[in-house]
């Protein structure tokens, strides 16, 4: 029961105490005689209605809390089979992937043919590598250490600039009244999450597109905010761009696995913290990735 449920409970009986005391006093007065069994009547039917409420909120919090558990355990459930189907996806791709690149490069090399189907390997490839990445970000022990999340977002731009250029980046981490503070977690995987969302942001715009890193600091959190005025995302696909193997409608002819955003929203959430998406077609796109502040 909350606290606020409780006192809302206890109520009556304080009325009915107040009720008490006036009947009381005015049993005092010659001209109000009313007597005592009344104000004692009072008394009593307020204890019985705040037993009664109380009796009730806590009925209800106990029931509140038994469906809090179902959820979590049938979240829970949901979050290791997924694990499990990217752990027998992996085992089955890994093998013939193999196998097909070893033939390919024994093969003779005249032939066009031959190019695109190695080109076509060396993206399942990666795509299996990239599963098995995600169902090890699942389950791996993370560190827990101060990481400067500036150094970080830098180091992402630098790299998202020498893939994909004419990009206009902006990095952004105010320093007044103070710095923004480093944030408690795993270094190498914030590097991949934030990476992730600069690449993006620069995959999915084109030359000439503004893209922004800005940081800010409330209740404990930093947000690192990426924000572009790329291509945008289609409101039907807004809702699934975090699940795994997503891809939406303007990103087929772009190289990619689908997996970008399920790896930011795993490591975010191995952290502790959130990431959230806003997008408009032909307008751009906003992810912030909310982070525990050292």
């Amino acid at each position: 029961m909350t606290a606020k449920r409780a006192v809302l409970a206890v109520l009556p009986l304080v009325a009915g105490a107040v009720l008490a005391v006036i009947l009381l006093v005015a049993d005092a007065n010659p001209w109000l005689r009313i007597g005592v069994p009344i104000s004692t009547l009072a008394l009593g039917a307020g204890a019985i209605v705040s037993a009664v409420l109380l009796l009730r909120g806590r009925r209800a919090g106990r029931e509140r809390a038994a469906v809090d558990r179902a959820v979590a355990e049938a979240r829970e459930a949901e979050r290791q089979e997924r694990r499990r189907f990217l752990a027998r996806l992996d085992h089955e791709l890994k093998n013939p992937v193999t196998a097909i690149r070893t033939a390919l490069a024994a093969a003779p090399t005249d032939s066009p043919l031959l190019d695109v189907a190695a080109k076509q390997a060396a993206r399942v490839s990666a795509l299996v590598d990239d599963l098995a990445k995600l169902a090890d970000l699942e389950t791996r022990p993370i560190e827990r250490a101060a990481v400067d999340l500036e150094s970080v977002a830098r180091d992402a731009v630098d790299a998202a600039e020498v893939a994909h250029g004419g990009r206009d980046f902006h990095v952004e981490f105010p320093t007044v009244p103070w710095p923004v503070p480093p944030v408690r977690g795993d270094a190498d995987l914030l590097v991949v999450a934030v990476y992730n969302l600069v690449a993006n942001a620069s995959k999915y715009s084109d030359p000439g597109a503004r893209i922004e890193v800005r940081a800010s600091e409330a209740d404990g959190f930093v947000s690192l905010e990426v924000s572009d005025t790329g291509w945008g995302i289609a409101a039907d696909d807004l809702a699934g761009v975090w699940d795994e193997l997503a891809r939406g409608q303007n990103a087929r002819g772009v190289d990619g696995s689908g997996l970008g955003l399920a790896i930011v929203r795993v490591i975010a959430e191995r952290h502790g913290g959130s990431a959230v998406i806003r997008s408009e077609p032909g307008v751009g796109t906003r992810v912030v990735l909310r982070l525990p502040a050292v």
